[in-house]
């Protein structure tokens, strides 16, 4: 029997916050622990792509292609040295996709037609992690439209409650037009430093507003999550070891979790 992938949206507007980080490191150790997983990366810069190895010049398919509708899924997606865990890349001809497909009457459902037909012909995947672009533009919406939900990396930072109701309220209006079943998945905090006073008052102010939907799992500011993509490798593959790559673990069991229990309820 063929079974539908979880699709979650990796998704800030801010840049900064760790979000490419936690796209990788969360799908490396959902593959490490057994789950079959593909990353799409939808953002031009590609860097979800660079973390994970993969050299521009080696990107001869890229998601662009699955929007454009020149390739399916199957087509585009490709290895990565971590076992269980496929990559869509990103090139910079994504800089010029507005343009490409807006005319079309289904241009915010692109990505989300490309995956149900997918999943139609093979049930290849457990989970797919979207990895958007800095910014509120046709490809965040076309990952928001075809997500079962949506997972926010939260910098510890003085701003950090203000970037987040402006995503809270994308979320809803994408929820009202596009895609009435989105969610959020969850909030993960990152980049905290213990010893500063203002990162505890962040954590401590997200979880009053936010509650439940706040993960308890908080990723650590750590040099070893800062080196790995310049060694084209997750942090869990660079540094298992490290308390970064302990934390994404620690997420990763958090997010099977809370899925389980959705999936229960």
């Amino acid at each position: 029997m063929k079974t539908t992938p979880r699709i979650i949206t990796v998704a800030n507007q801010k840049g900064g916050v760790g979000k490419t980080t936690t796209a990788i490191n969360l799908a490396t150790a959902l593959a490490a622990i057994g789950e079959r997983v593909l990353i799409i990366d939808l953002d031009p810069q590609g860097n979800a792509s660079t973390g994970l190895g993969i050299d521009r010049k080696d990107r001869s398919v890229s998601s662009y292609d699955v929007l454009t509708g020149e390739l399916e899924i199957e087509q585009a997606a490709m290895e990565t040295a971590v076992p269980g865990l496929w990559l869509i890349p990103s090139t910079l001809d994504l800089l010029g996709i507005e343009m490409e497909i807006a005319s079309a009457p289904d241009r915010v459902l692109k990505l989300r037609n490309a995956l149900r037909a997918a999943s139609q012909r093979s049930a290849a995947y457990s989970y797919v992690l979207i990895d958007c672009p800095p910014s509120l533009n046709l490809l965040t919406l076309n990952s928001m439209a075809a997500a079962d939900s949506v997972l926010v990396p939260l910098q510890c930072e003085f701003f950090a409650l203000e970037g987040l109701s402006q995503l809270l309220e994308t979320v809803d209006q994408v929820r009202r037009s596009i895609n009435s079943d989105l969610t959020i998945q969850g909030i993960v905090l990152t980049m905290f430093d213990g010893r500063n006073n203002l990162a505890n008052q962040v954590v401590e102010d997200v979880r009053a507003h936010m509650g439940e939907k706040v993960y308890d799992t908080v990723i650590p500011r750590n040099v070893r999550i800062s080196e790995a993509p310049s060694y084209g490798k997750p942090a869990i593959l660079y540094d298992l070891k490290c308390s970064g790559s302990q934390a994404y673990l620690q997420l990763a069991s958090e997010v099977i979790r809370r899925e389980r229990k959705l999936r229960a309820a």
